[in-house]
């Protein structure tokens, strides 16, 4: 009695988590997932700096002018380059500082110019253990370089924000380069009445420039769920980030048959699963590519993953498309399977309530390429599911050049 209890707790929760979606059955169409092998662990190491330099210091450090006195200029940006070590950054800047003391005389062509001004904004998230220094450098040698439209203020409107990250990607996202293939697995744990387990897996798959995101949620014993829900997003990267074209929801309960709801993105519209038609806002993502939409964010915007400030994002949910809101909180210490690692926390502004849209709240990790250590989905205050990461993140070989 006890354990048929317990067995219908455990399906009425998985009816509670992975809520029925319109119409639809196992026998549609599927997304053809993208064959990769992961041979790699991705080690913690510190996130790849963006290193700026003024104007004059570049034409100076390439031989092509003299350099005038600029030791505090040294915080902005000429160009963008990713560097993987603290060491390397500490290297750059003592190159930087050589050829500022060796040039120090006061030299009249190097005074003709106005110096450019500093850069400000907000400070970048204290796990970062490289510097973060943002100023975008002018194409002209005699322009002055204006103030980095990504190093806004946190006070900044909700109105500044959106434009700010749904905007065109700036020159130093021009350099970015997406991560290979990317497993993450988790150990699930949550509750409904009482605890339940699980497992739970985030695969970010890429070749060239198309993209997919898998994202298998399982509750019960691996050998035979009780349920479970996989989520996928097919699409195309872009200089925006990720551009969804199909999204999918497959919902498998013990004793059931499959349901499955799709959306579609097309160039101007969104057919949602029911199959209305909406218009397709800028930067618009799925349930889905919202997380590796977000690491790209923050990897391309530095300053945006700092205490104080917000997100939004237009987000396509099977009932419609709606704009989210996340608030960046505190750095966190996310005690993981695989060991501590500092985090900053992102929370959608919008509360879990039933019969809602499920919110997911998360803990992204500069030091493991702004990957999600842990997501927080939930139902409602009592019905939830968390998800803490189990082992170092897997990853493929980065494809060749083409």
């Amino acid at each position: 009695m006890l354990a048929l209890f317990v067995l219908l707790a455990h399906l009425w929760l998985a009816g509670r988590l992975v809520p029925e979606g319109f119409g639809g059955d196992a026998a549609g169409a599927r997304i053809a997932r993208i064959d990769v092998a992961f041979v790699r662990e991705l080690r913690p190491a510190p996130p790849a700096a963006v290193l700026r330099a003024p104007p004059a210091l570049r034409r100076a450090l390439r031989g092509v002018a003299p350099l005038a006195p600029a030791a505090a200029e040294v915080a902005e940006v000429a160009e963008v380059a990713e560097v993987a070590e603290v060491a390397e950054v500490a290297e750059v800047a003592e190159v930087a500082r050589a050829a500022d003391a060796a040039a120090s005389a006061p030299r009249p062509e190097a005074l003709a110019s106005p110096p450019p001004q500093i850069a400000s904004g907000p400070l970048p998230p204290p796990a970062a253990s490289a510097a973060l220094l943002v100023a975008d450098a002018p194409a002209s040698a005699g322009a002055t370089p204006a103030p980095p439209a990504e190093a806004a203020s946190s006070a900044q409107s909700p109105e500044q924000t959106t434009a700010q990250t749904t905007a065109p990607a700036a020159a130093h996202a021009a350099g970015f380069e997406w991560p290979p293939s990317t497993r993450l697995s988790y150990v699930l744990r949550g509750n409904y009445r009482g605890p339940v387990e699980g497992r739970a897996r985030v695969d970010w798959l890429v070749t060239g420039a198309h993209y997919q995101v898998h994202l298998e949620l399982s509750i019960g014993p691996p050998f035979a769920p009780l349920a479970s829900r996989r989520l996928a997003s097919d699409g195309e990267v872009t200089a925006h980030g990720l551009a969804p074209r199909r999204y999918e929801e497959e919902t498998r309960i013990a004793f059931q048959s499959p349901r499955v709801v799709t959306l579609a993105f097309e160039p101007d519209r969104v057919v949602l699963a029911d199959g209305r038609v909406v218009p397709r806002p800028a930067g618009v993502q799925d349930s889905a590519s919202q997380f590796v939409q977000l690491t790209w964010l923050f990897t391309t915007r530095a300053g945006l993953l700092a205490s104080g400030q917000t997100i939004e994002l237009a987000l396509a949910l099977p009932r419609a498309v709606e704009p989210w809101i996340y608030d960046v909180l505190d750095e966190e210490t996310v005690h993981t399977a695989a060991g501590p690692v500092q985090a900053m926390h992102v929370k959608p502004r919008r509360e879990a309530r039933p019969g809602g849209a499920l919110t997911a709240e998360f803990w992204v990790a500069p030091t493991l390429q702004y990957l999600p250590v842990r997501i927080v989905i939930r139902q409602d205050a009592l019905t939830w599911v968390d998800l803490m990461l189990e082992r170092l993140p897997q990853q493929a070989l980065r494809e060749p050049p083409r």
